[in-house]
C-alpha cells in the first residue's frame, strides 16, 4: 500500500511528510515503546467528518498512562492537531494516525531517560480488507498464535509491541490462503482477529467475546453495541469455545480500518449461507449511514472538519 501527504504533525508543529524522521537509535524502534490510535474520516454531503475522535484521543492517553508515558498534550489539543492535519493536506476522506513514542535518550529496557514525541499523520486509505470484502466477506483461520496471557503484556493498550504477535497472526493466514487470522486467548476461548474485533450471530443474538479475553477494547465494537441496541437486536458479551464460529449463523469484524467486514468462511468451513447474513447487514447499513451521513447521528457520534 503506497501512502502519501503534504504534512506531518510532529511535536505541536506541522512539518514536510518526507522530513518527518527520527534517529535510527529511537528506543520505540528498538524496544516498541509506542502507543498509537486511529480515526477515520469520511466524506459526506454535508462535508468531511470525523467518527468518535475524542474516544480515541482518550484512548490513546490511557494506553500512555498503562505505559508510564506522560502524554504532553491534552485531548482537546490533539484533537486540533487532527483538524489541522486534515485540513493542511486538502483530505476530504483519510485515515488519521496520532502516536506517541519514546525517542533516543537510552538504549537500555528502562525507558523514562529517552523522551516523548507524538505525532499525527494522516493520508486516503480505502477499505482495511478491500471494498468488495464488505459485502462478499472474508474468509480466515484460527491461527496457532494466541494472545497474551493476563498479567503478561496488557491487550488493554493500544501499543505497538503487541502488534508483532498480530504480524503473526496476519503472516499466517496469508501464507495459508486466507484474508485474515483469529487468535484465541491463553485459555483457548475466541479473542479476535489480528487488528479487528469478532462477533457472531447465533438465532438473532450477536455475541462477542468480553475483555478479559484478551481483546483491545474497540471503539466501533463499541459502537456495534449501541447499533444493535438501536435496531432491538440482544448483543452480550460471552466467553466464546473455538467452535462456536463453525456453527455461527453469521461472523463479522470490526474496527477503525476493517470498518463492519463479514467473515464467510473459517478454516475451510462456510458459515451460515456463505454470504453476509442479514444481522450483519442491518449493523454494517446503520454503521455505514452514519458515518456517511444519510442517518442522524444521535449519540454524537460525528465531529465536522
Amino acid at each position: 500500500m503506497a501512502f502519501h501527504a503534504d504534512v506531518i504533525w510532529y511535536d505541536g508543529k506541522l512539518i514536510d511528510w518526507d522530513k518527518a524522521q527520527v534517529h535510527i537509535l529511537a528506543h520505540a524502534l528498538h524496544y516498541g515503546s509506542c502507543a498509537f490510535d486511529s480515526v477515520r474520516c469520511y466524506k459526506t454531503q454535508k462535508g468531511s467528518v470525523l467518527f468518535r475522535t475524542r474516544e480515541h484521543l482518550i484512548r490513546l492517553a490511557d494506553s500512555c498512562k498503562i505505559y508510564h508515558m506522560d502524554m504532553p498534550y491534552t485531548t482537546d489539543e490533539l484533537e486540533q492537531a487532527v483538524f489541522d492535519v486534515l485540513r493542511s493536506n486538502n483530505l476530504e476522506q483519510a485515515y488519521v494516525r496520532p502516536f506517541v513514542f519514546r525517542g533516543m535518550g537510552t538504549l537500555g529496557l528502562n525507558p523514562f531517560e529517552s523522551p516523548l514525541h507524538v505525532s499525527v499523520a494522516a493520508w486516503d486509505w480505502g477499505a482495511y480488507l478491500g471494498e468488495e470484502a464488505l459485502e462478499n466477506g472474508i474468509s480466515v483461520m484460527v491461527s496457532s498464535w494466541h494472545r497474551a496471557a493476563p498479567n503478561t503484556t496488557p491487550t488493554m493498550a493500544k501499543v505497538a509491541a503487541n502488534y508483532m504477535n498480530s504480524q503473526l497472526i496476519k503472516m499466517e493466514a496469508i501464507k495459508n490462503g486466507f484474508d485474515e487470522g483469529i487468535a484465541l486467548d491463553a485459555f483457548g476461548y475466541v479473542s479476535e482477529g489480528s487488528g479487528e474485533n469478532i462477533f457472531m450471530v447465533k438465532n438473532g443474538v450477536i455475541y462477542t467475546p468480553p475483555t478479559t479475553s484478551a481483546i483491545l477494547p474497540g471503539i466501533t465494537r463499541h459502537s456495534v453495541f449501541v447499533i444493535a441496541r438501536d435496531l432491538g437486536i440482544r448483543i452480550e458479551k460471552h466467553i466464546l469455545p473455538r467452535e462456536s464460529l463453525y456453527i455461527a449463523d453469521e461472523v463479522f469484524l470490526t474496527g477503525t480500518a476493517a470498518e463492519i467486514t463479514p467473515v464467510t468462511k473459517i478454516d475451510d468451513i462456510v458459515i451460515g449461507n456463505g454470504k453476509r447474513g442479514p444481522v450483519t447487514q442491518k449493523i454494517q447499513k446503520r454503521f455505514f449511514d452514519i458515518v456517511n451521513g444519510t442517518a442522524e447521528d444521535t449519540h454524537n457520534w460525528l465531529t465536522y472538519l
